[in-house]
Formats: structure tokens, sequence, C-alpha cells
């Protein structure tokens, strides 16, 4: 019995050991140089997001109002067709299911 518990605690040191050497790394990897191709990184450290830099407004509209109501007719007429197939396939495999049980008794 001792020799079980010996070779767990070995164990534990051993993957306890590795994990300290491997959070050691971590911190270096980020200093390792760059392919030739990569873009540049930034050169601001404080690591924030410019949250508060919004975009400039839009000098016109993005949408017009009858190319938004002719997409919203499109999309209504789509779920529509969706639904009615949907409705069908739903059907179709009710009857299936009854006429595999009407097969099976």
């Amino acid at each position: 019995m001792p020799i079980d518990r010996m070779k767990r605690g070995l164990a534990a040191a051993v993957l306890f050991a590795s994990i300290a050497a491997l959070g050691g790394c971590s911190s270096t990897i980020a200093d390792y140089t760059l392919p030739a191709d990569a873009p540049a990184r930034a050169r601001d450290s404080s690591g924030y997001l410019p949250v508060h830099d919004l975009p400039p407004d839009r000098s016109e509209q993005t949408m017009k109002p009858a190319d938004q109501a002719k997409m919203e007719a499109e999309l209504k007429a789509a779920r529509e067709r969706q639904a009615t197939a949907a409705a069908q396939n739903a059907a179709a495999a009710g009857d299936a299911a009854a006429a595999n049980a009407a097969a099976g008794k």
C-alpha cells in the first residue's frame, strides 16, 4: 500500500512541476518574432478597446423605404413558404409513421 501512495505522490509532484514550468513559458511566447508577412503589432499597450470612438455618421440613407418594403414582403413570402413546407413535411412524416405502425401490427 505505501508504494501506491508514493507513486500517486510522485505523479502529483511531476504534474505540478510541469504545470508550473509551462505557466512560466506563457509570458515569453508573446515576445517571439513574427513572420515577415504578419501585420504589425499595435503599440498601444493599454489593452482597452476604444469604445467611445464612434464611426462617422452616414451621408446617405442605408435603405430606401420602397426597397425596405420590398425586402419585407420577400421575407414574409419566404417565411410562409417555409411554414407551408414544414407543415407538409410534418404531415408526411405523420402519415409515414401511421403507415409503419399499421404495417407493424
